[in-house]
């Protein structure tokens, strides 16, 4: 399994026990996921990408994990995640340096497509 996979497992478990913990408050926070990530009139596949974007200005790996293989299951190209994470690179600055790569690695990864550039 890739890094950003092994994230993402390794989130399930503690994930599925705090849910259970409070689940109105997971429930509330599915409903709002569903809301905000539907297709409207920003495409599912814009909103995905948005927050990709956002996950790196944030530096959450959790975030990048999730929001790269959605990004990946709703057909994004590398050339429009590369879009997004440069206006993640303007608006973050030097952090973004660090989690942009992170987020192109995890959708390389999560869309099963070779990283460019990277020595074999």
């Amino acid at each position: 399994m890739g890094h950003y996979k092994d994230i993402a497992a390794d989130l399930r478990e503690p994930s599925k026990s705090l849910r259970a913990a409070i689940p109105e408050a997971y429930s509330a926070f599915g409903a709002l996921h569903q809301a905000a990530s539907g297709d409207g009139v920003l495409p599912a596949k814009v909103k995905e990408l948005m927050a990709l974007a956002i996950s790196v200005v944030k530096q959450c790996d959790g975030c990048i994990a999730n929001h790269a293989r959605a990004a990946a299951k709703q057909g994004a190209t590398a050339e429009e995640v590369a879009e997004t994470l440069g206006v993640a690179l303007l608006m973050a600055g030097g952090p973004a340096t660090v989690y942009g790569p992170r987020a192109w690695e995890a959708f390389h990864e999560f869309a099963g497509i070779d990283l460019p550039g990277a020595s074999a």
